[in-house]
């Protein structure tokens, strides 16, 4: 099998969803980057949660880091969450993110 792409890497992270707005981390926006060392089979994952204090960003990055080294061919995922730039879901999030909040 071959190393998972940038798209299915983003795939998977859709499967996790933030517990308090019910919403995926790649719609919300909080996926900030993501590095690749296929020869060591290790995937970087730069994000942010909602707010520093966010009561889930635990769970959030247990489940990040699960889905992506579930992927074929991973052998190590770091998940590094950054608070820079701050999210804000009026430039970050997606369209129907935006729909869902109520963000017009």
């Amino acid at each position: 099998m071959a190393f998972p792409t940038d798209e299915q890497v983003m795939e998977v992270l859709k499967s996790v969803v933030d517990p308090e707005i019910h919403i995926d981390i790649v719609n919300l926006g909080l996926i900030y980057g993501i590095e690749k060392n296929e020869d060591a089979g290790q995937i970087n994952v730069r994000m942010t949660l909602t707010s520093p204090g966010c009561p889930y960003g635990p769970e959030i990055q247990r489940q990040t880091h699960m889905v992506v080294a579930a992927l074929p061919e991973v052998k190590g995922v770091q998940i590094e969450i950054t608070f820079s730039p701050p999210w804000d879901p009026r430039t970050m999030a997606t369209d129907e993110a935006k729909d869902i909040l109520g963000i017009y």
